[in-house]
């Protein structure tokens, strides 16, 4: 079967972050064992795996999103990259509606080849983080909240933009944490750079020591900046090596995620 990876967040090859996109043939999954090795063996952040459904129910496709070393609830770069293969590669032109493990989730092509994501927002709850995280990120925590089972990360605050670009976290000790992976966010130092906040994800007990732009976390980024600024349409950037911007709008109790691919290997998957 054929497995691309795509570069997602990002409109130009070897930027944004990479996912592993495998279309499986049939009507279900093959088992958990073979999903797992097949994404550890791409070694990405995510490698999203996707089968046809039957026609006339609520989504179209079936997708799953598998770490190296674990399956996740929600993807939003995986997701994307995804979408982008079946618009570009298998010709679908229209929404496409995916069943996963965090409901019916969709993603709408737009006349620019960007792609907007529909994902339910990340509620937030204050959260009291452990007193040595501090310590582990290597800055000052001015305030934390957890983001609820589908993102399941603690979405941290810093001071200014410039700690969270020169954050070097001990990875080790945030693999300690019961989260998924910890969001480390502050205000753009420039209102008008194109951005009104920057992030970084951290996510080592999931396999995954930094994420270069995690779509996920921006359910919970938008909520947290909207609040703070009053506008309901932000975009953030996540300041990684592969850095990339996530244009995010809110609508009720739903997050748009806006952002572009690129696939920059195709190939065959021969195990």
């Amino acid at each position: 079967m054929r497995i691309r990876i795509v570069d997602a967040f990002t409109d130009r090859p070897f930027g944004g972050n990479p996912a592993g996109v495998v279309l499986l043939d049939g009507d279900a999954f093959p088992e958990d064992r073979w999903l797992q090795r097949v994404a550890a063996e791409v070694n990405l952040s995510e490698t999203a795996f996707a089968h046809r459904l039957p026609g006339g129910g609520p989504a179209d496709w079936a997708l799953r999103w598998l770490t190296p070393a674990t399956e996740v609830a929600m993807c939003g770069h995986a997701t994307l990259a995804t979408a982008h293969v079946l618009h570009t590669a298998e010709g679908v032109r229209d929404t496409l509606r995916f069943r996963t493990r965090s409901g019916v989730l969709t993603a709408t092509p737009e006349e620019d080849g960007a792609i907007t994501l529909d994902f339910p927002t990340a509620p937030l709850t204050p959260a009291r983080p452990p007193g040595w995280l501090a310590d582990a990120l290597g800055a000052p925590v001015l305030g934390a909240h957890d983001t609820g089972p589908d993102v399941g990360d603690l979405l941290v605050e810093v001071a200014d933009e410039a700690t969270v670009r020169s954050l070097r976290p001990d990875l080790t000790a945030l693999a300690r944490l019961e989260n998924r992976g910890v969001i480390v966010t502050a205000g753009a130092a420039d209102p008008d750079c194109g951005y009104a906040f920057v992030s970084r994800f951290f996510g080592p007990a999931v396999g995954i020591d930094e994420d270069p732009v995690t779509g996920s976390a921006h359910t919970a980024l938008a909520p947290f900046w909207a609040a703070r600024l009053g506008r309901h349409e932000l975009t953030g950037l996540q300041a990684s090596a592969r850095p990339g911007l996530v244009r995010t709008a809110l609508h009720g109790g739903r997050t748009r995620l806006t952002g572009s691919a690129v696939t920059v290997i195709d190939g065959e998957l021969l195990a």
